[in-house]
């Protein structure tokens, strides 16, 4: 691949909300294992990295190739020249895009090193990561034979309050579908409920502010009739959040061990 396709594919003004990170600390990560496991899901993936250097005026396109415990290993650029300035930039921000969320991360600097006979680079394992995701939240189906649950304050048709507790069919950072409450509770688009928590076994408990933005109907296979009510976060906690991106690695983790036979 040639550096002007490059250029063209990786357009003329990135974005580094990385740098800015007091504004995007609730989608960083820190763990060490989760950013092993994302970036070993990219190499699996062969998701092309973007490379940028020299305060974003210079970038170049490679791959990972290696996912160690402290370091990786990625494939060298198609230019020379590019590699050249790489290898002497002191500070390197990598972008990328992973299940349809955008990944970001900085590398103090790389080595050149050989890998099978070609010029590779060598760099330590990022400190943190960011995981954007703002509009396109990575959505996870939540398990049948362990089904979620929340649990949400409400108000009553009759005045009174209570607590009611309905499955969640599918979740991410940025909100969750649940199936509605049953008639006689005060629950159409628009309302928001505090206090609500969300149980994820094996990793806790998610207290959230939910807003209802829509409400309908579907039909089982047996004919039954429920709702489902697809319902927002609104101004989740960080930690709340790495909860849930934790619950859902998790998951997903355990869903491609199946899949593999390892489970």
């Amino acid at each position: 691949m040639s550096e002007t396709n490059d250029a063209r594919e990786a357009g003329p003004q990135p974005q580094f909300e990385l740098l800015q990170a007091d504004d995007y600390s609730k989608y960083l990560l820190h763990s060490k294992k989760e950013i092993q496991f994302i970036l070993r899901a990219m190499r699996d993936k062969g998701s092309l990295v973007t490379v940028y250097f020299n305060q974003g005026r210079d970038f170049l396109l490679t791959s990972l190739i290696e996912v160690g415990e402290s370091g990786m290993l990625l494939d060298a650029g198609s230019n020379a020249e590019m590699n050249r300035k790489a290898l002497e930039s002191d500070r390197l921000n990598f972008i990328a895009t992973h299940d349809k969320v955008k990944i970001q991360f900085t590398v103090p600097g790389l080595k050149r090193v050989e890998h099978e006979g070609r010029e590779a680079f060598r760099a330590r394992l990022p400190e943190e990561m960011l995981r954007l995701q703002r509009r396109e939240f990575y959505r996870l189906t939540a398990p049948i034979a362990h089904p979620l649950r929340c649990t949400i304050p409400v108000n009553l048709a009759d005045g009174g309050k209570s607590k009611v507790e309905t499955t969640v069919l599918d979740i991410s950072g940025g909100g969750l579908a649940v199936m509605a409450p049953p008639e006689g509770v005060e629950f159409e688009t628009d309302h928001l409920f505090e206090n609500c928590r969300i149980e994820l076994p094996e990793v806790g408990t998610v207290t959230a502010t939910l807003r209802v933005r829509s409400i309908f109907e579907f039909s089982t296979r047996s004919g039954a009739k429920h709702k489902r009510a697809g319902c927002q976060f609104i101004d989740l906690p960080g930690p709340m959040l790495t909860l849930i991106q934790r619950y859902i690695i998790r998951i997903e983790r355990e869903r491609k061990a199946r899949e593999s036979g390892m489970l």
